[in-house]
C-alpha cells in the first residue's frame, strides 16, 4: 500500500446539471477514455438508478490524466435530492455546468448554479447534446449568459469558459467547427481552468466529512475532504463539531477513489477526497483532526423537509402474502438504517406510527422503492405538507414551478395551477411551446403530476424546485375525482369491470384477486362509490353468455407508488408490498 499520489497534482470538481441532462453519461464518457473503466460500466450502479434513468445518490469517482488525479463528484439533478447537492459543492473546487443544447438551463440548473456561484464556486460551462436536431447551441450559450447575470454572479464568474460535448459518442470541441475527435479539449480545460487542490502537508492534518456511506463490515463511513496536511490510518483522531464540541476516535482503515472502485491507503494527503472507516457516530459538516487544537471547519447546512407522512405495519387482507419483513421491529430498524446515510430524511418514532418527512414525494418514493424491492411491506398514508409557526404567524413551504407546454393546452394547465393558488411571475411564447414559471405552495403541487400528463396529452414538462417557508396560502380545493371501492372480497370479472369502466378510470383488471376497503378505481363525478366488482352474468335458458355484444376493457391504471401517493385521499392508505401497490380506504367496512 505505497502511497502513489504522492507527488501527484489534484483536481476536485463537481458535475452539476437539471435530470436528465447527461452528467453521468458524460463521467461514463471521461473514465473510459481515460483507461478507469471498460466498456459498458456506469457510475449509476443501483438498480432503480439504472431502471428510472436519474441518479440519485451522489457518488465519487477519480480519473488521472497527464499525471493528474482529477476527482469528479456526479451530483443528482433532482430538487427533492438538493441536500446531497449543496455538500458536495464544499468539497470541491470548480463546477462543470451541463446544459442540454436544445432545453436550455432549467429549474434545477437554476438551483445548483445559484448554490454554486454563492460558493465563490467558476463554473465551466458544457453544452451537451449538440448534435440533437433541434439544438441551437448559440441560443442556450446566451441563455447560461442572462442566467449567470440574474443570479448576481461575479465579473470572474461571468467570464466563463464554453465547451461544445456529445456526451453519448464521448466527443468535445472548443468551438462547433473544430473535429470531432474525443474528449480531450475538455480534459485539458480542466487543468487550465481548475485550481489546483491546496497541497498543503507541513500543517496538521484536518479534513471535512460531507457525506455518508455505510458498510456491513466496517460500519458507518464518512466521505471527506482533506484541507491540510495528512490524515493516517489507524491514527488517534479528535472530531469536531461546528460549535467546537470535541470527541476522540480511531481510524480503522483510509480509502481513495480510482475509477469507480476504492483503493485502500495508508494516508490521505491534503487536496484528496477519500473514505475514513472508524468513527462510529460521525455526522455531516464535523471536522476530522488529527490534533485537538484545529479549529473546526464552518457548518454545512441541510435543506430541512417539507413533507411528512406515516408508516405503518400492513394490515390489509393480504398481509404477509409477498412480504419478508412485515413487523412494526422490521420496519423501524430498516428506517434506523437508512437514517445513516439519507440525511434529508426525518424520522419520528412515536408508537407503532412512524413519522418519516423528507424532501419531497419523489425522495420518500424512493426509499418505499428500496424497501419493496429489499421485501419489505408496509402502509403509508397520504404526504401532508409540513406547517412551520413562527412569531404566531403559520407558514407552508412554497415552489418555483417551470412548466413547457405546447401552447394550445397552456389554457388548461394555467387555469389548474392558478386553481390551486399558484402565481404567475413569468411568461414565454417560443416557437408553438409556452413556458410558465409559477410560485405555488407545496399542498398545490402535491397530486398534480398525473393530471398534468393527461392535460398535455403527455407532451409537457414540469420540474419544480422549493424556495422556501412562506405565509399559509388558504384553503386549496382540488380533488375532483372520488373512489370507487369494492365492497366485496374475490377475484374481479370482466363483465362487472366493463359496466364500472365508464363511471371513471379503473387500477384493477380481470381476475385480479380485490379485497373488502380496496380502492379500485376513481369516479369522474366527484362522489365516492361502494362496487361489486365479481360481479358475472346472470344466465337465463333462454339468452346464452355468448350472444351479447363483445366485452372490451380499457386497459387500467396500474398503481405505482408514485401514482398512489399522488391520487389517495386524506382516508386511505397505501399498501406497498414487494410485488403490488394497492389503494385501500382505512376503514374496510
Amino acid at each position: 500500500m505505497e502511497n502513489e499520489n504522492q507527488n501527484k497534482e489534484i483536481r476536485n470538481i463537481a458535475i452539476i446539471a437539471h435530470v436528465d441532462h447527461g452528467k453521468t453519461t458524460l463521467t461514463d464518457a471521461l473514465m473510459r477514455q481515460c483507461g478507469m473503466v471498460g466498456e459498458g460500466v456506469s457510475m449509476d450502479s443501483n438498480d432503480l438508478e439504472k431502471e428510472r434513468g436519474i441518479t440519485i445518490y451522489s457518488k465519487n469517482t477519480s480519473v488521472n490524466y497527464k499525471g493528474t488525479k482529477i476527482n469528479i463528484v456526479d451530483t443528482p439533478g433532482h430538487a427533492d435530492f438538493g441536500s446531497e447537492v449543496e455538500r458536495v459543492l464544499r468539497s470541491i473546487d470548480a463546477v462543470l455546468l451541463l446544459v442540454d443544447a436544445q432545453e436550455g438551463p432549467m429549474p434545477q440548473t437554476r438551483f445548483v448554479l445559484k448554490k454554486s456561484l454563492e460558493l465563490g464556486l467558476q463554473p465551466i460551462v458544457v453544452i451537451n447534446k449538440v448534435d440533437k436536431p433541434a439544438a441551437n447551441p448559440g441560443r442556450v450559450h446566451d441563455e447560461v449568459l442572462e442566467l449567470f447575470i440574474e443570479l448576481g454572479a461575479n465579473d470572474h464568474q461571468i467570464d466563463f469558459k464554453t465547451i461544445y460535448a456529445i456526451g453519448r459518442e464521448g466527443v468535445a470541441m472548443k468551438t462547433l467547427e473544430e473535429e470531432r475527435k474525443d474528449l480531450t479539449p475538455l480534459l485539458e480545460m480542466i487543468l487550465e481552468e481548475v485550481p489546483v487542490a491546496a497541497h498543503d502537508l507541513d500543517l496538521t492534518g484536518c479534513a471535512q466529512a460531507f457525506n455518508l456511506a455505510y458498510d456491513n463490515f466496517l460500519g458507518r463511513l464518512a466521505i471527506a475532504r482533506v484541507y491540510q496536511g495528512v490524515i493516517k490510518n489507524g491514527a488517534t483522531i479528535f472530531v469536531k463539531k461546528p460549535n467546537g464540541e470535541t470527541r476522540q476516535s480511531k481510524i480503522t482503515k483510509l480509502f481513495s477513489f480510482e475509477g469507480i472502485s476504492r483503493k485502500e491507503v495508508s494516508e490521505l494527503q491534503a487536496g484528496d477526497i477519500g473514505i475514513i472507516a472508524g468513527i462510529p457516530d460521525v455526522y455531516i459538516g464535523e471536522t476530522i483532526a488529527m490534533s485537538a487544537d484545529v479549529e473546526p471547519l464552518a457548518a454545512i447546512s441541510i435543506d430541512e423537509p417539507t413533507i411528512s407522512l406515516n408508516f405503518l405495519v400492513n394490515d390489509s387482507p393480504f398481509a404477509g402474502r409477498e412480504g419478508k419483513y412485515v413487523t412494526g421491529r422490521q420496519i423501524r430498524e430498516r428506517l434506523e438504517r437508512e437514517l445513516e446515510v439519507n440525511v434529508g430524511l426525518k424520522v419520528d418514532f412515536d408508537g407503532d406510527n412512524y413519522k418519516v418527512s423528507g424532501r419531497g414525494e419523489l425522495h420518500i418514493a424512493v426509499l418505499l422503492e428500496q424497501m419493496r424491492r429489499e421485501g419489505y411491506e408496509l402502509q403509508v398514508s397520504q404526504p401532508q405538507v409540513i406547517i412551520k409557526e413562527e412569531e404566531g404567524k403559520r407558514l407552508e413551504p412554497f415552489e418555483e414551478v417551470t412548466v413547457d407546454v405546447p401552447s394550445e393546452y397552456s389554457g388548461a394547465v394555467i387555469e389548474t395551477l392558478t386553481r390551486r393558488r399558484g402565481m404567475i411571475t413569468n411568461m414565454v411564447e417560443k416557437d408553438g411551446v409556452t413556458r410558465v414559471i409559477l410560485e405555488m405552495p407545496t399542498r398545490g403541487l402535491l397530486g398534480y403530476r398525473s393530471q398534468f400528463v393527461i392535460d398535455t396529452k403527455g407532451e409537457g414538462i414540469i420540474s419544480a424546485r422549493v424556495i422556501g417557508f412562506k405565509p399559509f396560502a388558504g384553503e386549496i380545493k382540488k380533488r375532483d375525482v372520488g373512489s370507487m371501492t369494492s365492497m366485496i372480497s374475490g377475484k374481479a370479472a370482466a363483465y362487472a369491470l366493463w359496466n364500472l369502466q365508464e363511471r371513471g378510470i379503473l387500477y384493477i383488471e380481470h381476475g385480479m384477486e380485490i379485497y373488502e376497503g380496496m380502492v379500485i378505481g376513481n369516479v369522474t363525478k366527484g362522489d365516492e362509490m361502494a362496487v361489486n366488482p365479481i360481479k358475472g352474468k346472470n344466465l337465463s335458458n333462454v339468452r346464452s353468455s355468448g350472444n351479447d355484444e363483445a366485452i372490451v376493457l380499457k386497459p387500467p391504471y396500474i398503481m405505482t407508488i408514485e401514482r398512489g401517493l399522488e391520487t389517495m385521499a386524506e382516508d386511505e392508505y397505501l399498501e406497498v408490498t414487494p410485488k403490488n401497490a394497492r389503494l385501500r380506504k382505512k376503514i374496510l367496512k
